[in-house]
């Protein structure tokens, strides 16, 4: 069982994987291995002061894998999850086992409406996020960004095109949406 200081069973002896499988353990002899005597399995010399750690405290429900049987011993707790980003990491983690491509996608998914989340918030704020400096325009102009693409054969040169509608698309999206939003809040006030 993972977890715990001893030495899991071996499944099959060497004998018989030797005999299954064509050239197996061409490397367990022990003269032809200096870190054998690393590998060898000392009970005194595990390092392990118990039988099972202690587990750490949950101060809210984690997300957990369903193909495993309880939450791990230690876990991270800086980015509690939030939110809608929160929601959609809760259904990956219930939903889906972590070989499943969607687990993953919902994930990622998740990230990056977590970052809308954050833009958003940040407006919120006394320093709300600067997409000029944050995002490497101005370095463009004040640290010769346009002269070192001229005359070089730059892979990057291919989507630069697409740069501000890729930088300033969401933020442009973002502006009209709050205007509409705005102008549809006043119509319904003044009507």
């Amino acid at each position: 069982m993972t977890y715990t200081p001893h030495k899991p069973p071996i499944a099959e002896s060497p004998d018989q994987l030797r005999a299954r499988i064509p050239g197996w353990g061409v490397d367990s002899d022990p003269s032809d291995r200096p870190s054998v005597p690393k590998l060898q399995f000392q009970k005194d010399l595990t390092g392990a002061r118990w039988e099972f750690p202690d587990r750490q405290p949950e101060k809210w429900p984690r997300e957990r894998s369903i193909e495993h049987k309880f939450l791990t011993p230690v876990f991270g707790t800086a980015q509690p999850p939030k939110g809608l980003s929160g929601v959609i990491r809760r259904f990956s983690y219930a939903r889906y086992s972590e070989g499943r491509a969607a687990h993953w996608l919902l994930l990622m998914l998740a990230d990056r409406v977590d970052a809308v989340e954050e833009h958003l918030k940040s407006f919120a704020t006394s320093h709300p996020d600067n997409p000029i400096t944050e995002t490497g325009i101005k370095a463009e102009f004040t640290h010769h960004g346009i002269s070192s693409r001229i005359g070089r054969k730059r892979t990057d040169l291919v989507h630069q095109p697409l740069d501000p509608f890729v930088v300033a698309g969401p933020w442009v999206a973002a502006a009209g949406a709050a205007i509409a939003g705005g102008r549809a809040l006043v119509r319904s006030l003044v009507h």
